[in-house]
């Protein structure tokens, strides 16, 4: 019956974890001032008839703090690679020197960082939202195990759900905020 009820809260965990893992890969493409090559990672290529990432048609290195390079494999595809970066929206302008392209990344101002830390506030709603959406799960699970299951074992059940929610929750925060100073730090 329902007394053999076991809510499989290491799977829960696992998918807010999964949440808060999307979540930081989001954060990591908002450009901050400073260079990254996690920036490029949502830029795709078309290489050869199919789109690929960046990071498969050529090596990228951060030489300096303000300055990302791609060391482009084929020479044939460093127009492709360059037409990418511009198309992308990340608002970078590269500089081609043969099979490298330069990266130098703009100084950002307020207007802009305050528009950033707005988009990644967004990012942490959409994981928090996520992590609201697995804890209904996990409720809704409990419930339909409620026949034959004694009110402490619910009560049980709900709080350890409770607190899985409450602890991710408190990542997405955590995670927000250390972004949002990364930000607006000049």
């Amino acid at each position: 019956m329902a007394d053999d009820f076991e809510l499989d809260t290491d799977d829960l965990s696992r998918r807010m974890a999964g949440a808060i893992a999307n979540l930081r890969t989001e954060l990591a493409s908002l450009r901050t001032g400073r260079a990254s090559g996690s920036m490029l990672e949502p830029v795709m290529v078309d290489a050869y008839g199919s789109m690929t990432p960046i990071n498969q048609v050529g090596t990228v290195n951060v030489p300096e703090p303000r300055m990302v390079t791609i060391n482009v494999w084929d020479k044939g595809m460093v127009g492709k690679v360059e037409k990418a970066i511009r198309e992308s929206g990340l608002g970078i302008n590269p500089q081609t020197n043969g099979t490298i392209i330069m990266l130098p990344i703009p100084e950002l101002n307020e207007e802009r960082r305050k528009e950033l830390t707005k988009v990644a506030a967004q990012y942490a709603e959409s994981a928090r939202v996520s992590i609201r959406n697995l804890r209904r799960d996990g409720m809704d699970q409990i419930k339909k195990a409620k026949d034959g299951m004694s009110e402490d074992d619910q009560k049980f059940w709900e709080t350890s759900v409770q607190e899985l929610t409450d602890t991710h929750i408190k990542l997405v925060d955590e995670t927000l905020e250390t972004k949002q100073a990364e930000i607006m730090q000049v």
